[in-house]
């Protein structure tokens, strides 16, 4: 009798772990990555078409490379740190995972404070980061004409704060592409498709380590 006992619980024993197989752990899959571009008319596409912005032409590099990776565009021409300061919230309902955080020129072209531009873009930095979105930095560079005080403060302020906040720095976002007539609009700033183009190149080789790809 207790061998048959036995021996009938076995199929028992198959038909329960064949039922809570499917209730097993299942791996969770990685997060999309969701690079959020929060900038000013450089990042925009100020003058351009939107296929030639820097988002699109950004997100075109990293699929062309097989990695499927969304670039939200969140520039607004004419943003000083502190506007962009003021609606850092907005841009976290896209719900990026990573931001490169591109600003501080138009303070510059203002004569606007270095050090309140650095306190703006550390405060923007550290709203990024406590929303749990790794940061990357995009400095610029001063215009000679503001002199060469200005230019120290204002130039030094995305190292210091990239050390602060421990940040990766691109050290100024329009590399080979300011100055450059063939690669700029007739305003002599803003750049062209070919300028974004150019903008994306030397940028995309930081961008994958930054993505950690």
């Amino acid at each position: 009798m207790f061998r048959r006992c036995r021996n009938a619980a076995f199929p028992l024993a198959v038909i329960l772990v064949t039922l809570l197989a499917p209730l097993r752990a299942v791996p969770a899959q990685a997060a999309a990555i969701r690079l959020l571009a929060f900038g000013d008319s450089l990042t925009a596409g100020y003058n351009l078409p939107p296929d030639a912005a820097f988002p699109v032409q950004l997100e075109n590099a990293l699929k062309a490379k097989g990695l499927d990776i969304s670039v939200i565009n969140a520039g607004v021409s004419g943003d000083t740190t502190s506007a962009a300061l003021s609606r850092v919230d907005w841009a976290l309902a896209d719900k990026p995972t990573h931001a490169l955080v591109e600003l501080g020129a138009n303070d510059m072209l203002r004569g606007l404070s270095p050090e309140q531009a650095e306190a703006n873009i550390d405060a923007i930095i550290v709203k990024l980061q406590q929303a749990g979105v790794k940061v990357m930095l995009a400095g610029m560079l001063a215009a000679p004409n503001l002199g060469a005080d200005y230019g120290r403060r204002f130039d030094g302020m995305y190292a210091r704060l990239a050390a602060k906040r421990h940040v990766p720095l691109y050290p100024f976002f329009l590399d080979g592409v300011a100055a450059n007539p063939q690669l700029v609009l007739g305003d002599g700033m803003h750049p062209n498709r070919e300028g974004v183009a150019v903008i994306v190149t030397h940028i995309l080789p930081q961008i994958l380590g930054f993505l950690g790809q």
